[in-house]
């Protein structure tokens, strides 16, 4: 099993599992930008090593004043953290809800950081047939019957890369729910301005906002990400987060990430030319590939193969391409994989090992 660690990106894992070396493994289980990492930070890294006799800045000054610049707000409002994963397990341990709503699929450590924290799961099903995203009936529902203390939404949601209409979050939050907003994935959205939820921070104290930049500038090795919330609870937050959690060499990435303006301009432009390309290819393979707004898409495996999930990503990874089993992720079946999308010469490559394994499988009409 690929992803006996729960996620996917485990070239370890895989060169054992596959009996490859490392780069030899064409890695479409993690969703990583396939521009970046941006030119300027090898010049950074190679100049990093003179700082790495000091200590990191404990509060990660230059970094937090970047992140309050870009969105308009207080640096009272802001904590950075070891990626968004150490956030997600830090907010759920702060508010200690008793009840938690998450929608199925989502995200495997929304349910884990959760769970952990002895905090029971309410589980809000979404289903194919509506696009994987909840009818705002449903979400009146499970708020008038099972009054979750905290809802934790992916923004856009990780596996389907749907977006929850954003009058559905605005509901729970007039409602008096609290909302955690993980919007990992959001910068690779055109319209990343006009729909982040970061805007609503000043009018709602019940919301945080997660946010990932280890996607969108490809440094997932490096670990970095930030939220942003109501000053008390970011605050409680800090004294509770282990000291040190951010490297001086991440704090130095993000503060170079929010000046490469060009770069975003060209991940946004690029995907989008590139989702409906990738779309049309997966159909052609008669596979169902659903709606993504972003640079990851869920593929059905439907009804012309004999094959599942688990069988497909054995056959891809023996030859060197990583897929992500989607029945890992509670909601969905063997029915159902996870593909990145990267640059248009890895995805032809991707493309044709998938039609060389299917072709075999394909059932007599």
């Amino acid at each position: 099993m690929l992803e006996k660690y729960g996620h996917g990106g485990d070239l370890r894992s895989a060169s054992e599992l596959f009996g490859k070396n490392v780069d030899e493994l064409l890695d479409y289980s993690s969703n990583m930008n396939p521009l970046g990492p941006p030119k300027s930070f090898k010049k950074s890294i190679e100049d990093y090593w003179q700082h790495i006799v000091h200590y990191p800045d404990p509060v990660q000054r230059e970094l937090v004043a970047a992140i309050a610049d870009k969105h308009k707000l207080k640096q009272e409002s802001i904590v950075v953290g070891n990626g968004a994963a150490e956030l997600i397990d830090l907010i759920v341990r702060q508010l200690q809800p008793a009840k938690a709503a998450l929608l199925i699929p989502s995200f495997v450590e929304y349910e884990q950081a959760i769970v952990k924290a002895g905090c029971e799961p309410i589980y809000i099903e979404t289903s194919e047939q509506l696009g994987f995203i909840p009818t705002l009936e449903q979400l009146q529902q499970v708020h008038a019957s099972k009054r979750p203390d905290l809802y934790m939404l992916g923004y856009p949601n990780n596996p389907t890369g749907t977006l929850i209409p954003m009058e559905h979050i605005l509901y729970l939050l007039d409602e008096g729910a609290t909302v955690v907003i993980d919007e990992a994935f959001i910068d690779f959205h055109l319209e990343e301005e006009q729909i982040t939820m970061m805007q609503w921070l000043e009018r709602y104290d019940r919301l945080f906002v997660i946010r990932s930049m280890t996607k969108f500038y490809s440094i997932p090795g490096i670990r970095l990400g930030y939220m942003a919330g109501d000053e008390r609870t970011i605050r409680a937050l800090k004294q509770l987060q282990v000291p040190w959690s951010v490297n001086s060499l991440a704090q130095r990435l993000g503060c170079i990430a929010f000046s490469e303006s060009e770069f975003a301009d060209q991940t946004k432009a690029w995907l989008a030319e590139e989702i409906p390309w990738m779309k049309d290819a997966i159909e052609q393979l008669h596979l169902k590939p659903y709606a993504t707004v972003t640079n990851y898409m869920l593929v059905g495996i439907g009804e012309h193969y004999a094959i599942n999930s688990k069988q497909l990503q054995q056959l891809m990874g023996a030859r060197g391409i990583l897929i992500r089993d989607a029945a890992t992720f509670r909601g969905l079946s063997d029915r159902y994989i996870r593909l990145a999308i990267k640059s248009r010469e890895s995805n032809h490559m991707m493309l044709r090992a998938l039609a060389d394994v299917l072709k075999d499988y394909r059932k007599d009409e």
